[in-house]
């Protein structure tokens, strides 16, 4: 089967998603400055050890494990140069994590850029999400050591290229201009408090007199986003819908988790999502979601703040719609959860489930998935007919899971379904079972069909 390029647009559920998995702390000792013989020494000491692998990249987190991007001092240089990233779309533009003598080929150097043209919107958020950029010296001796071949051993760039203790400037945020057909939808700017993270659920109306046919959704956020996503609900009653336009913080200040503001599970359908600053996913020719005359989108936005000073959330949704006439088949969303989910303490567990269409057919066109910290593999199969058992779909990242888009969709008739097959490690001394937030697990089949 012939596949598009993935598409970097993450569907995520109602849950809090920490940015770095469980900040367990980082296994790195930081040598002594006489220890520091060479230039990749000095990297790891100065550099990675306390922007990279506090808390994030380092053995037996969730995120490294969801990454594959250990940078312990004894692992960091073999993980890092001449190693294919597991982000599909940086690894389908030709980079590696580190390519020597080419930083601009070199995901390591992408994803701590944080000016424009540098950084793709399929390479993830830019790093180290909700902190402080890296200083303009630090990043200029990364840059010159991959320009030098990325050496292990030996010094290549003058240290005094570190005395540049400036942090980059972001560039300015622009506000995401209106569709020229459709709706824009946003979140105002709102404030984020220091080594907090923030999120939020914004009721709106769409304010359409008829039924609207979005076949492009293009969004835009400022930076420290974890995500944006789009719900609409399904047969939610009235005395639990939330009020239009009211900001419902899911954490309180403490950080505890806010309940009252966190919808049962069931009622939120999704529409649309993504955890990269700026995503313009489009539909196939001829196909479009249907947004119901009266329609409303329930935003959802979490932002990540690990500064000492406060940081700005702001967020852009528009809905590209076309004429009626257009549209050859209205698009679905696919949405198979396992809730039958039991992870004995300290073990390593894979739960299949099969979901079986009921319909004459189902025409699926894209495929992704969600889990949570927990889950190391999401394995997609065919049940039934023709193509019994074959794999559609693999990750082994939770927290950035791929999206398919399939140029040749996946047909499947009555009786025949998809399994998801997903390898969960649960490393703590307690049972974790279903759930909505982080400490929970999750394991839910996303796609689009017809």
């Amino acid at each position: 089967m012939t596949q598009r390029r993935p598409t970097r647009i993450v569907w995520l559920l109602l849950v809090s998603l920490g940015a770095c998995g469980d900040n367990t702390g980082s296994n790195e000792v930081t040598p002594p400055p006489g220890a520091i013989a060479g230039t990749f020494d000095r990297i790891q000491a100065q550099i990675l050890a306390p922007t990279c692998t506090a808390g994030c990249h380092t053995a037996g987190t969730a995120f490294a494990t969801s990454s594959g991007l250990v940078l312990d001092r004894a692992v960091a240089y073999a993980n890092l140069v001449g190693v294919a990233p597991r982000n599909t779309s940086a690894k389908s533009d030709g980079l590696q994590r580190v390519k020597p003598f080419k930083a601009d080929s070199s995901l390591l150097y992408h994803k701590l850029v944080i000016a424009d043209g540098h950084h793709s919107a399929g390479y993830g958020s830019i790093m180290p999400l909700g902190g402080d950029p890296v200083y303009n010296g630090q990043l200029e001796y990364i840059r010159r050591w991959i320009e030098a071949g990325a050496p292990e051993k030996g010094s290549v760039v003058d240290t005094m290229v570190l005395a540049d203790r400036t942090r980059p400037v972001p560039t300015a945020f622009a506000p995401l201009a209106p569709p020229a057909s459709g709706v824009q939808l946003k979140i105002d700017a709102f404030s984020v408090n220091p080594n907090f993270e923030r999120e939020l659920f914004l009721y709106r109306q769409v304010n359409n007199s008829g039924d609207l046919y979005v076949n492009r959704i293009e969004t835009r956020m400022r930076s420290n986003s974890h995500h944006l996503l789009l719900y609409t609900f399904d047969n939610i009653p009235s005395f639990i819908r939330p009020a239009f336009n009211v900001v419902r913080d899911i954490r309180n200040a403490d950080g505890s988790l806010n309940f009252v503001n966190m919808l049962p599970m069931g009622f939120h359908v999704f529409f649309a999502g993504t955890q990269t600053p700026s995503s313009d996913y489009r539909f196939p020719d001829g196909v479009a979601l249907r947004l119901p005359a009266q329609g409303a989108i329930d935003l959802n936005s979490h932002y990540v703040n690990r500064t000492t000073t406060p940081i700005t959330g702001e967020a852009y949704a528009n809905l590209h719609t076309v004429p009626q006439s257009a549209v050859r088949r209205v698009a679905r969303t696919l949405n198979m959860g396992n809730t039958d989910i039991n992870l004995p303490p300290r073990s390593r567990v894979t739960l299949t489930k099969t979901f079986t269409v009921s319909d004459s057919s189902m025409t699926v066109f894209m495929l992704t998935s969600h889990m949570h910290e927990r889950g190391e593999r999401f394995v997609v199969r065919i049940v039934g007919g023709p193509r019994n058992e074959e794999v559609v779909y693999t990750t082994t990242d939770w927290a950035h899971p791929d999206i398919i888009n399939y140029s040749q969709p996946i047909v499947l008739r009555r009786g025949e379904g998809l399994r998801s097959e997903i390898t969960y490690n649960n490393t703590t001394d307690r049972t974790i079972r279903f759930g909505l937030t982080s400490a929970d697990e999750m394991g839910i089949i996303f796609g689009y069909f017809y």
